[in-house]
């Protein structure tokens, strides 16, 4: 009886303890502070400006080489714990971490990849700063989520 156990996991319809919901939580509240902390580095940045950004992307013409610094130093950040942590299954939380498998390129990933160049050249939005500055109202912004969520549905319509 669900009714007598303190917590329920609506995924896989399972009775779990309290130790388990704490953990469950810690994932939750960990992600959502890492969001916040990864948004504001994108609008700080300017990574949520795109006039920069295709400043950046424009070699040819007036370029702003500023946002190397902002690539250089996430590098510099993650390197060392992609280096420590690249034989580990498990996270610090003690969830299973699930990196594909999959090596080659095929004829989806090309596709994808090119929108996905087409769309950051165009516009100088990628999905991360474009979630990150939905605060800022910007139409531009806007529109390139529906547009982006509107791919998305086709994909899954399309491709299955």
């Amino acid at each position: 009886n669900s009714h007598n156990c303190v917590y329920f996991d609506w995924c896989n319809h399972s009775l779990h303890s309290p130790a388990i919901w704490i953990l469950f939580m810690s994932e939750k509240i960990f992600s959502l502070f890492s969001g916040i902390i990864f948004g504001t580095g994108l609008v700080v940045s300017g990574m949520t400006n795109p006039e920069k950004v295709i400043g950046f992307l424009s070699i040819t013409h007036n370029w702003d080489a500023s946002l190397i610094f902002v690539m250089g130093g996430a590098i510099i950040v993650t390197a060392p714990f992609f280096y420590l942590l690249r034989n580990k299954n498990k996270s610090l939380l003690g969830l299973d971490i699930n990196l594909p498998q999959k090596k080659d390129l095929d004829k989806k990933l090309l596709i994808g990849a090119f929108l996905f160049g087409e769309g950051w050249g165009l516009v100088g939005l990628c999905p991360g700063p474009a979630v990150s500055s939905i605060a800022l109202f910007d139409p531009i912004t806007l529109i390139f989520l529906l547009a982006m969520l509107s791919g998305v549905f086709a994909n899954n319509i399309l491709i299955k």
